[in-house]
């Protein structure tokens, strides 16, 4: 009966969140963004060879899997769906993880590849030169897709679409500015580039700055928040071990509890990450 009332209110809950997407007129663009920021994740992470639909194929699967796994190992299906929940988003949560810590490191880095680029450009290298000797001399984390854009440009020899497939490598707001001042600069010339590479370390130089002594203050309260987050499910992985303690759950106000435990969680965690959220760059310039 409970696993009946749980499936039901499911699926209401389901439908009232439907609601909020967008008409069908909408869909088509909506789609198309997310999926193309979720792409962007997955390159920024480093997770290549992986589609969005693949990534959500995975975790729907993971879900399932646990599903199954849980109900067999604690005989009360609703505690399972709820740990098939947090597992079926736990695949896009870690690809997000991963991809906001690379955005980190290479956010140290960016700063000293627009040195190399001014550098090339002062010894009377050509664009399509110093951009690919960052693939020789540039920080060992950026080189793969600077020397594929050299191998791309000697190829073709077609600048602008070597850097189309280099701004897709790297998926990064600041390549992209980056890209889109040498492609101006090829396309009308012009003598500012060295002053606007300059101006631009100093800039990024800074924001690394300021970011890092703002994340070193409210590091500890994120790790404190997702700790006291976790931590009742973690309480609840442990008493469901005992079948006593996991059949008390199997009832319609045992689902209750545990939804509305788990509503709690994720307001709160969304809350945690809105307050604790620097600003991103968007890639306005894709």
């Amino acid at each position: 009966m409970g696993v009946v009332v749980g499936l039901l209110l499911g699926a209401g809950l389901a439908c009232v969140w439907w609601s909020f997407w967008p008409s069908a007129a909408d869909a088509g663009r909506s789609g198309s963004a997310w999926s193309q920021r979720l792409q962007d994740e997955l390159v920024q992470a480093g997770v290549l060879g992986v589609s969005p639909g693949g990534l959500m194929l995975a975790s729907v699967l993971l879900g399932l899997a646990v599903l199954v796994l849980g109900a067999a190992l604690t005989r009360v299906p609703t505690i399972a769906l709820f740990f098939a929940v947090f597992a079926a988003v736990a695949p896009a949560a870690v690809v997000r993880g991963r991809a906001r810590r690379r955005r980190a490191r290479l956010r140290q880095l960016w700063p000293e590849v627009v040195d190399h680029l001014a550098s090339g450009i002062r010894a009377g290298l050509s664009l399509p030169e110093s951009v690919a000797q960052i693939g020789e001399r540039g920080p060992v984390e950026l080189r793969a897709p600077f020397r594929a854009f050299g191998e791309d440009y000697r190829a073709t020899g077609r600048f602008g679409e070597s850097l189309d497939a280099l701004k897709a490598r790297l998926a990064d707001p600041v390549a992209d500015r980056i890209v889109e001042a040498l492609r101006l600069t090829r396309d009308v010339g012009g003598t500012d580039l060295g002053r606007l590479l300059r101006t631009l370390s100093g800039f990024l130089r800074d924001d690394v700055r300021t970011r890092n002594e703002l994340e070193a203050r409210q590091s500890w309260t994120v790790y404190a928040a997702r700790l006291a987050v976790a931590a009742p499910w973690l309480v609840l992985a442990l008493l469901s071990s005992r079948p006593q303690a996991a059949r008390a759950y199997d009832s319609a106000a045992g689902f209750v509890v545990l939804l509305t435990g788990a509503a709690c969680s994720a307001i709160a965690y969304v809350l945690m990450l809105r307050i604790a959220r620097l600003p991103e760059d968007p890639r306005v310039l894709r």
